[in-house]
C-alpha cells in the first residue's frame, strides 16, 4: 500500500472553516471545532477529503495528533 503525505497547519477553534493550499504538499486549515477530543482532527480530514476528492477513511494523521502542525497519509487504495 502506497501513500501520499501532507504537511498541514491547523488552526482550530476558528470563525470559519477553510482550507488553503499552501504548497502541493502543504495545507493551512481552519476549523470552527475546537481540539478536544480530535473533534478537530475530523473536521481537518472532512475539509482536505473534501478538497482532494477522497473518502475521508484514506485519510490518516500519522504525526502530530496533539499539535496544530501534522502529517496526514492519504493511504493509495488496491
Amino acid at each position: 500500500m502506497t501513500a501520499a503525505l501532507f504537511r498541514v497547519k491547523v488552526h482550530a477553534g476558528d470563525k470559519y472553516d477553510l482550507l488553503v493550499s499552501v504548497r502541493a504538499d502543504a495545507f493551512a486549515v481552519w476549523v470552527r471545532a475546537k481540539p478536544e477530543q480530535g473533534r478537530a482532527n475530523q473536521a481537518v480530514l472532512a475539509l482536505l477529503a473534501r478538497h482532494l476528492g477522497v473518502n475521508p477513511k484514506r485519510l490518516r494523521v500519522i504525526r502530530g495528533s496533539t499539535s496544530p502542525n501534522k502529517i496526514v497519509a492519504l493511504l493509495g487504495g488496491s
